[in-house]
């Protein structure tokens, strides 16, 4: 046999010890599925906060020391993370 067609066999060999090796890993190892995100706790947005939040917004850099545009900004990541409005503070 030529070197050549040794290395061919020695790669196709090679290829086919990765293939098995992975698909023995992927059947030990099942894909756990990501856990259930409860959305039910979410109170929906009211067009007064989307009207605050618009304000601060146009504010620009001013809205940082504005105490409701910070009211509003922490009452909004509260509702978007989902965090009870006791743990936001």
């Amino acid at each position: 046999m030529s070197p050549k067609a040794l290395f061919r066999l020695g790669a196709i060999g090679f290829a086919t010890l990765v293939i098995l090796v992975a698909m023995i890993q992927a059947s030990r190892h099942p894909v756990s599925s990501p856990p259930n995100m409860t959305t039910a706790s979410r109170a929906p947005m009211l067009a007064d906060d989307k009207a605050v939040l618009a304000r601060c917004q146009h504010l620009g850099a001013a809205g940082a020391e504005d105490p409701e545009c910070l009211a509003a900004w922490r009452a909004a990541r509260s509702r978007f993370l989902g965090v009870a409005a006791k743990e936001a503070r």
